[in-house]
């Protein structure tokens, strides 16, 4: 009798592990501990419940909304830093939902130094800090953060993150013991209202293998055959994604998009024997032939923006079963493996999004100031003050 009570645990527990894979990313953070205790057993069944099923659990939000002065949003000045939200207490954040004025016309406010700056969307700066730490976790400008990197608001809805009929949201998981959410504005005359909730559920104390989540922003100018990072840190975790903006000095042209991934895992940052190896940047982003069938955008994947006149594009990937993990040490790049002379200068910025141990410092800092917008072109695209 006890041996069979043996294997119906041991059945129970991998069902409830494999459905923590399936689940993806949201348990992530939870499967994976060789140490089994009764408390994460409750903590995976409450992570996989099914929807109709109740819940014994405590759900909260951060918010900007002031119900004492009814203020929604905070006016951010040019240069300044503004905490939205704080919090000190254990618990993972569900859901962030934002949004900013700036970079549409405003119908309530029609002075000329009120009219709009997409710029703004590479200007606004978010930054999440998680347990005290002084240093972010997630650093990048607005746009880049939430999937276009085009000084561009463009409409498009994946599983994890999108830009949705005016609005910003992610859902990614975020454990934490303590966190705050700031914005920095460099623009430098605009000033933008911005709106933010993070829904999250409180616990007492976190899964032991809570990870931390991370995004690091990288961009610049590449000549065209040289390596483009996306992503280098260092400890134990799991990649789960990025977002990746590209565009070239030259029309009609799209060959930077011939640079396969290269992955690097646990190699102490030498470059030599890649992990993974791709066949072409679109084919990393599961698609084929320069994306050939033009814009799309699905749960895991997708092509929010594809201009080829104009030779830009903007993509995404989130892995979920296929997360990447490393113990030591991860390096992420593209890079084509054509001679220099049969490739052209192209400009980028790239999002990378993965879970960590422990919350770590970010190896790529932002750029200066007034490198933020370093583009060849900013398409002109007419959001009008009442839709």
């Amino acid at each position: 009798m006890s041996n069979r009570k043996e294997i119906n645990r041991q059945s129970r527990r991998k069902a409830i592990f494999t459905l923590g894979a399936i689940a993806g990313t949201s348990t992530l953070g939870v499967v994976g501990n060789n140490l089994y205790s009764k408390n994460e057993d409750q903590i995976l069944n409450k992570e996989n419940l099914p929807l109709f099923s109740i819940r014994d659990m405590k759900s909260g939000q951060l918010t900007t909304f002031n119900n004492k002065t009814k203020q929604k949003a905070f006016p951010i000045q040019p240069g300044e830093k503004k905490i939205l939200v704080q919090h000190d207490s254990p618990g993972i954040i569900t859901r962030i939902w934002m949004t900013t004025s700036g970079w549409f016309w405003e119908n309530w406010d029609v002075r000329e130094e009120k009219w709009p700056d997409t710029t703004i969307l590479k200007k606004l700066i978010l930054r999440i800090y998680w347990d005290d730490n002084k240093f972010p976790s997630v650093e990048a400008p607005i746009g880049d953060f939430f999937g276009v990197g085009h000084c561009e608001y463009k409409h498009f809805v994946s599983k994890y993150l999108g830009m949705s009929s005016g609005g910003f949201y992610c859902y990614f998981p975020m454990p934490f013991n303590k966190v705050k959410i700031e914005v920095e504005n460099l623009h430098v005359k605009s000033i933008p209202h911005v709106f933010l909730n993070a829904n999250y559920t409180s616990y007492d104390v976190l899964p032991s293998d809570a990870g931390r989540f991370h995004c690091m922003y990288n961009s610049g100018t590449n000549a065209g055959s040289e390596p483009q990072y996306i992503m280098k840190t260092k400890g134990k975790g799991h990649f789960v994604g990025c977002c990746l903006s590209m565009q070239s000095w030259l029309p009609n042209y799209l060959g930077y998009l011939e640079a396969p991934e290269y992955i690097f895992i646990d190699d102490d940052f030498e470059e030599k024997n890649p992990s993974i190896v791709g066949t072409g940047l679109e084919d990393y982003f599961n698609g084929g032939w320069y994306f050939r069938d033009g814009e799309f955008n699905a749960p895991l994947h997708g092509v929010p923006l594809k201009d080829p006149l104009r030779s830009m594009i903007s993509m995404y990937r989130f892995h979920e079963s296929d997360a990447i993990c490393f113990d030591k040490c991860f390096t992420m790049l593209f890079q084509s493996p054509r001679p220099p002379e049969h490739t052209r200068e192209f400009k980028f910025s790239s999002t990378a999004y993965w879970y960590q141990q422990s919350a770590s410092e970010l190896l790529y800092k932002l750029p200066s100031k007034d490198k933020l917008v370093d583009l060849y072109r900013i398409r002109d695209t007419d959001h009008q003050s009442i839709p």
